[in-house]
């Protein structure tokens, strides 16, 4: 099986969601059956398995209306896409495209960096369900990145496709002996890994700040100039915020080993790498109380409502007691061990076997 992996969307500077699961899938992927990348800048090489690629037109490009009649003349076995936009018109190989979320139908402001032209139509999009059908119905198959979202798509009755589980994960993977640095030596510090979209709630955390002395917040993301002011706005005091506008992969690992914990309010997501990225060194995880949060952290998460800011400040309170810091810790470990890129591509890669052999 020789299955065509859509790379455009991974970024070679500071990831996003989309870009990590394509670099974790792809790469595991790799190791189970032949793969050919389908990239739009060289660039996404350094952060790709060496294996072989195709350049094509980026995914915002006009020219993807055209897509599937350019692939047609490789003759791909399957071709997989990261996302649920990839054009199908004309194609004559079978077709797998990736629903992360539903986000955008209940928080519409589309990605700022984005187009013009593309984030109206983004947002048009989302104003009601029949374009997501009909473009998941125009696939063989449709992959989801959580049990959550597969709940989403049946509810809404998004595709009358087969849904494969193919799971989000981490590639911060410990080696063997793997011992978190313990609560005594850790910083009162609290990460914050996430774009700053409306629906990520980093108001919240930022106001509870001046709750919590003696705390630091770090903001790891690249952030536009008019929200930094905005947040800088909010009057919490100034040693208390720390914008980092994108860190690298090491610079992240060093943040997360050494903070009390990982915080997020949002009130939606897909899945949330970060999560797992913060669970397998170690450190605790303060989060909203969502579904998808659930599904990832488990026990070992400490939930809020992300409407109580009290609700969060008292459950990094919790977080001071050593010995309820390092039962969570030890059990963070555990539970990150269940997400891993070599488990989803298995299921994944099974899922495409199994529709081949139906077709």
């Amino acid at each position: 099986m020789n299955v065509f992996f859509d790379c455009r969307y991974v970024r070679w500077t500071t990831h996003d969601g989309v870009s990590r699961y394509s670099v974790g899938v792809v790469t595991a992927l790799a190791k189970l059956t032949a793969v050919t990348m389908l990239i739009n800048d060289e660039r996404q090489l350094t952060q790709l398995p060496d294996v072989p690629w195709v350049k094509v037109p980026a995914a915002a490009d006009l020219r993807e209306v055209a897509m599937a009649r350019y692939l047609n003349r490789l003759h791909p076995d399957v071709v997989v896409s990261p996302m649920q936009t990839m054009s199908s018109i004309g194609r004559n190989f079978p077709l797998v495209l990736t629903v992360h979320d539903l986000i955008y139908y209940r928080h519409r402001t589309p990605p700022p960096d984005l187009p013009l032209w593309l984030r109206l139509l983004w947002r048009t999009y989302h104003l009601m369900w029949w374009p997501q059908k009909v473009l998941l119905n125009r696939a063989d198959a449709v992959a989801v990145v959580s049990e959550t979202t597969r709940a989403l798509v049946l509810k809404h009755a998004l595709t009358r496709r087969p849904l494969i589980l193919a799971p989000n994960a981490s590639s911060l993977v410990p080696g063997p002996g793997f011992e978190p640095i313990p609560h005594a030596q850790r910083t009162p510090n609290l990460v914050y890994m996430g774009s700053f979209m409306p629906y990520k709630n980093v108001e919240l955390l930022v106001r509870a700040m001046d709750e919590l002395p003696g705390y630091r917040l770090h903001l790891l993301s690249p952030i536009a100039p008019e929200v930094r002011d905005r947040l800088e706005e909010l009057g919490v005091s100034g040693t208390a915020l720390i914008f980092h506008e994108g860190v690298s992969d090491d610079e992240y690992v060093s943040l997360l080993t050494n903070a009390t914990a990982l915080v997020t309010a949002s009130f939606d997501e897909g899945f949330g790498i970060p999560l797992v990225e913060a669970l397998a060194l170690g450190t605790p995880v303060i989060v909203s109380d969502i579904d998808i949060f659930r599904e990832v952290a488990g026990e070992a998460g400490t939930y809020f409502d992300p409407r109580d800011r009290g609700g969060f400040v008292t459950a990094v309170r919790t977080l001071e007691s050593e010995e309820r810091w390092s039962e969570l810790s030890a059990e963070s470990v555990d539970q990150a061990a269940r997400w891993n890129w070599t488990r989803s591509a298995r299921q994944l890669f099974d899922g495409l076997t199994e529709l081949l052999e139906k077709r």
